[in-house]
């Protein structure tokens, strides 16, 4: 007989007595008793005696009976236990919230309390009531009671052998539903605060960037107070009749003997569109590169003597060459110049012959160039998206070397540095500056990738490179970042307390604004040393010129241009003091150069529309 077939014929004998009275019929032949129990008159299988598991949920209300569990004891009789948790204060001996019997609901036979089985003696077995024991205690249950008296354990509900139903299942599990729904509960009480964390952990940051940005801001306004008390007593200072006619002298003694350094304008020549230039004192003239005036303006060199009457004379580059972005005469004393330009083109021009006698295609446009001091042979261009290229004048074929820089920024100056012990032999350095800041270049040794000089970093924009070779004093010049958002420009501060950068952004393009020099010294191979910085007054577009003096029995001098009056100042180092400011002129400064190869020494200042000669006076 199919052990899952139901004699309906012995049920409605043996279950009919209360049958109306304690079960609700719902549709079809599944049945669920008041008590929550579920019970079905057809035959019940899981997917034709598979390993998948059968799910059902066990009514607890069976088990007790007048406050007791239903549990076996010895001699295979059945007795009620006092409830445990009358011993412990409401909680079960294994634990609260029944996590216990959770664990073993849907495992364990009832009865025995012992796991039943997939097949064998001790099978897992259900009556017509739904209720679920092994089989073998079943059946040793009903012949306890007795045939007349067979019940369920948990429902009371009538039953004989013949009710059994065998189930293929490799194991049953009761899901209870109130604990998953305390888990889905706890999951979502978890992601709530673990959101409100990450909310948190964001607030805090921002809480210390605004603690970071107000610092700054009382660090530049201390800064700006000092700033504005200096100038106060130096314009002081000139009123007390320090102030020398002729450009505003503040005569502060710096000289190591006790002098004065007094500079004097000795000459002043008229030249239009000049924008870059450098010296040649081996043959006394200067080099200019200009735009002359008119519609499509051609780009021009200019040969200036600087013996009087100082003759004058164009040279026409070749087509194609484009704006000259950096002008440099070889240091080598063989008469000729380096050009860099917008056109992608470096070019040599020999100045006896004039004559460009070399070009180098570039693969993009060259901001700056350089000679190398060490080796008359060697060239560097530094070109737009920060590369830079290495050329040899032996080899006209292709560069030496191209090298990434660490920015895509332009590379708008470029210095070569002489030979020292700190360095290996064969080693060439190369000191250029982009916006992101001062960068060191190394040649012909094991590590050629270039790095940032750490003390440059977060200054603001770095728009000027001076340097000294004989004394290997730098100075960058910075102005303060300045970012759009809405069209709203607003003031990024240097997180650099040492640095001056308090300024607002100038209503009007291309006016002058608050910004720093910051000077550096060359302590070892590729270690610096910042020696100190000062406030300056800037361009908030063009890239200014600056230069360091070396007066050799005096301290050095950095020589600068003031924006907003125009001004040349000279400063003394490493104190960064004002030494003196030369008299203003309409037109900012474009380019600054000294010689003391000449006889006398001359500081040339380059404007837009004038050439000044200055000759040091010492006193």
């Amino acid at each position: 007989m199919d052990p899952f077939t139901v004699d309906e014929e012995t049920e409605d004998d043996e279950e009919t007595e209360g049958e109306d009275e304690d079960y609700i019929p719902v549709e079809g032949s599944t049945r669920v008793s008041q008590n929550g129990a579920v019970t079905s008159d057809q035959a019940i299988s899981v997917n034709g005696g598979s390993d998948e598991v059968l799910a059902l949920r066990v009514s607890d209300e069976g088990f007790q009976e007048g406050g007791g569990e239903m549990r076996r004891v010895e001699g295979g009789e059945i007795s009620a236990m006092g409830s445990s948790s009358s011993s412990n204060g409401g909680e079960t001996q294994a634990g609260s919230d029944g996590w216990f019997q959770d664990q073993i609901d849907g495992l364990c036979c009832p009865i025995c309390m012992e796991a039943w089985t997939s097949g064998g003696e001790h099978q897992v077995c259900c009556l017509p009531c739904g209720h679920i024991y092994g089989i073998s205690c079943i059946k040793k249950w009903f012949q306890q009671c007795g045939r007349s008296s067979g019940k369920c354990p948990q429902c009371k509900r009538k039953c004989t052998l013949r009710n059994i139903r065998t189930l293929y299942a490799s194991r049953v599990v009761a899901v209870d539903e109130d604990l998953r729904k305390k888990i889905r509960s706890l999951e979502a009480k978890c992601a709530s605060l673990e959101k409100k964390n990450a909310d948190w952990c964001m607030k805090e940051s921002d809480w210390h960037k605004r603690e970071a940005d107000l610092h700054l801001q009382v660090v530049q306004l201390t800064e700006r107070t000092t700033y504005l008390e200096r100038l106060s007593s130096e314009m002081h200072s000139r009123g007390s009749g320090l102030v020398v006619a002729r450009g505003h002298n503040i005569a502060e003694n710096f000289g190591r003997q006790g002098s004065f350094c007094n500079f004097v304008l000795q000459k002043e020549l008229q030249v239009d569109g000049a924008r870059y230039f450098d010296i040649d004192a081996s043959g006394e003239i200067l080099v200019i590169a200009r735009r002359l005036s008119g519609m499509g303006g051609t780009h021009v060199l200019t040969k200036m003597s600087l013996i009087p009457p100082h003759e004058i004379e164009d040279i026409l580059l070749p087509s194609g060459t484009k704006a000259v972005k950096d002008l440099r005469v070889s240091p080598a004393k063989c008469r000729l110049a380096l050009l860099a330009s917008l056109g992608k083109k470096l070019s040599v021009l020999s100045m006896e012959s004039n004559n460009v006698i070399l070009t180098y295609d570039l693969p993009t446009a060259a901001w700056s160039c350089s000679w190398d001091l060490n080796s008359s042979h060697y060239m560097y261009a530094g070109l737009q998206n920060g590369m830079l290229m290495v050329f040899d004048m032996r080899q006209t074929a292709r560069p030496m070397a191209e090298i990434s820089g660490p920015a895509s920024n332009p590379i708008h100056t470029i210095h070569s540095v002489l030979h020292n012990s700190t360095l290996p032999s064969g080693v060439s350095t190369l000191l250029s500056a982009s916006a992101v800041g001062l960068c060191q270049w190394n040649f012909g040794g094991s590590e050629e990738r270039p790095f940032l000089v750490p003390e440059t970093k977060n200054h603001g924009v770095c728009i000027s490179l001076a340097h000294c070779p004989s004394s290997d004093d730098i100075v960058c010049t910075f102005r303060p970042k300045v970012e759009t958002s809405n069209e709203i420009a607003v003031s990024q501060y240097s997180p650099t307390p040492s640095v001056s950068q308090y300024s607002l952004t100038p209503s009007v393009m291309g006016q002058g604004m608050q910004g720093s020099h910051v000077l550096l010294k060359r302590v070892g191979g590729n270690c610096y040393q910042k020696l100190g910085s000062s406030c300056a007054n800037v361009n908030d577009i063009r890239l200014p010129r600056s230069a360091i003096i070396d007066l050799q029995c005096h301290h050095p001098l950095f020589v600068s241009g003031d924006e907003i009056t125009h001004e040349l100042v000279l400063q003394e180092l490493p104190s960064l003091r004002v030494a003196q400011r030369l008299e203003s002129r309409k037109h900012p400064l474009c380019d600054v150069k000294y010689s003391h190869d000449l006889s006398p020494s001359l500081l040339c200042c380059l404007r837009e529309d004038t050439l000044q000669f200055f000759s040091a006076k010492f006193s």
